[in-house]
């Protein structure tokens, strides 16, 4: 049983393994052409580009995450037989699916992805096709190595960066999942502790500066200022009773 005051989970191996062969023909049959830079030039440097199998609309050169959109297969994921079957091994929807590439010696610059964790809906999973043990995340500091061929979820709304320090391209498959009682068990098997909900809405709130946000509040004097202020100190005074 796992001890309650176990520290919330911000990375975990899941109880998932692909053939790396199989994906890594799959993804090397891309030509240079078919990858697409990231969109965000200012978090990484060196090369950082996708090849979307899933995007909004099933737009081959669409990459950019779309709340609400309605995501479907691209042309690329037509030519990947194999990776089709890994993404359906999940028994959840999922929206954007994408190999994501970083070359040697490219960072991605310590950054969060908010709403990308498994009780906010949207469970982001990396599935490793190339790496090698100088790849690293940071992952709220802590260092970690993802191994080929397992599926391994990364709370991204934690402060997080990459760093590929080998000499060759990383590449991952990256699946953005769909939260529901499946993947909830998978997870739960695997050992996963939740986060504590932020108790006063907000995870950038909490006891110890949460008089220091109201009195800021207060001071704006805005209607929907004061309004918020009010809630939070009743949430800081039905916690101090």
């Amino acid at each position: 049983m796992m001890a309650a005051n176990a520290a919330p989970t911000s990375w975990l191996q899941l109880p998932l393994a692909f053939d790396v062969a199989r994906m890594r023909q799959e993804s090397d049959q891309f030509a240079a052409g078919d990858w697409i830079s990231h969109f965000n030039t200012r978090a990484y440097e060196s090369g950082w580009s996708c090849v979307p199998l899933r995007s909004a609309g099933g737009e081959a050169r669409h990459i950019i995450p779309i709340d609400g959109a309605a995501y479907s297969a691209t042309p690329h994921l037509a030519r990947c037989p194999y990776l089709r079957d890994v993404i359906a091994s999940f028994a959840c929807d999922t929206s954007a699916v994408r190999l994501m590439a970083l070359e040697p010696g490219a960072v991605i610059h310590a950054h969060r992805d908010p709403g990308t964790a498994l009780m906010d809906g949207l469970t982001r999973i990396h599935i490793p096709i190339h790496t090698s043990p100088q790849v690293h995340f940071s992952i709220d500091g802590e260092r970690v190595h993802f191994t080929a061929g397992h599926a391994w979820y990364m709370d991204a709304s934690c402060l997080h960066a990459v760093h590929n320090g080998g000499a060759t391209p990383r590449i991952h498959l990256v699946i953005d999942c769909i939260t529901n009682a499946w993947l909830e068990a998978l997870f739960a098997r695997a050992g996963f502790v939740p986060k504590a909900a932020a108790r006063y809405g907000d995870p950038s709130i909490n006891d110890g500066n949460v008089h220091d946000v109201i009195a800021r509040l207060r001071a704006s004097a805005t209607p929907a200022a004061l309004a918020l202020a009010s809630r939070l100190a009743a949430l800081a005074a039905a916690e101090a009773a």
